[in-house]
């Protein structure tokens, strides 16, 4: 007896709107370049009037002088982010072979940049403290709120030294097997010193000094432009943001959980060198 077969239903997935419009490949190639421009505006937000209060409050006396390890960290990093527009700019722009040899220079710019960070905040730390022990009597209570923001601050500080490089690492060890992994991970790198910047804009709400949560908001919300992009684009999370959760949530639960108690308190000064 014959039989009848059962239709075939096949449920396709509904295409992107934008997919295969020249208008598509065009925000596929700049839209890099929109995040690398993002971080740029978000690093002078907030860093040039707090530099011009800090110069300030040094010719003031209400803080130590800005020390050298300063300007060269700034230069160093001010560095980096232009390589990281110019790098994107390259690839919008279809000059590969060139964006490969320019790239070159991330091994050297990367492991400076850590060197010179992990150099900074001992030495901000350490003038801080010193500042304080002999500061007039008005201006110490200030010095020491700001000390006890500055040991909280260095959790961050370390866990920016942990995962930025391990993130660099991952992004330029996939630049021959894995280009998406690859560039959005160096955009995810570049997010998580951020709050360097971010913390510096005082007119953006923020939960600090009771915690450190809305800085780590303001990091997801520094890449929203890649990530939403991404999203509406390619209708899924792309992996590269799956392994910089992963990686990144176990820090912040760190973070969150010495975040101003006593024994981090004690804990910091020791690590700092001083006390």
């Amino acid at each position: 007896m014959a039989t009848v077969a059962s239709p075939n239903v096949i449920k396709e997935r509904k295409p992107d709107l934008l997919s295969g419009t020249p208008r598509a490949h065009a925000l596929d190639r700049w839209i890099f370049v929109v995040q690398a421009v993002f971080f740029l505006v978000l690093v002078l937000a907030g860093f040039i009037p707090d530099a011009i209060g800090m110069v300030a409050a040094a010719n003031a006396g209400l803080r130590p002088p800005l020390p050298m390890i300063l300007h060269v960290h700034a230069v160093v990093m001010g560095s980096f982010l232009l390589l990281l527009l110019s790098q994107s700019v390259l690839m919008a722009t279809g000059r590969c072979e060139l964006h490969r040899r320019v790239g070159v220079a991330a091994f050297v710019l990367v492991p400076v940049l850590v060197v010179v960070g992990l150099m900074l905040a001992p030495t901000i730390y350490r003038e801080f403290w010193s500042f304080a022990q002999s500061a007039p009597p008005e201006v110490q209570e200030k010095l020491q709120f700001r000390i006890r923001m500055l040991d909280d601050i260095l959790l961050m500080q370390i866990r920016i030294g942990i995962l930025f490089p391990l993130f660099m690492g991952i992004a330029l060890a996939a630049r021959k097997e894995n280009a998406g992994l690859h560039k959005r991970m160096i955009f995810l790198a570049t997010a998580m010193p951020m709050p360097a910047a971010i913390d510096r804009m005082h007119w953006l709400p923020n939960t600090i000094p009771a915690s450190a949560i809305g800085t780590d908001l303001y990091i997801v919300a520094s890449v929203a432009p890649l990530f939403i992009w991404d999203v509406v684009r390619n209708r899924r999370v792309h992996e590269a943001y799956w392994i910089w959760l992963a990686i990144s949530l176990p820090f912040c639960l760190v973070v969150y959980s010495l975040w101003n108690t006593p024994w981090w308190f004690a804990t910091a000064p020791r690590i700092m060198g001083v006390g």
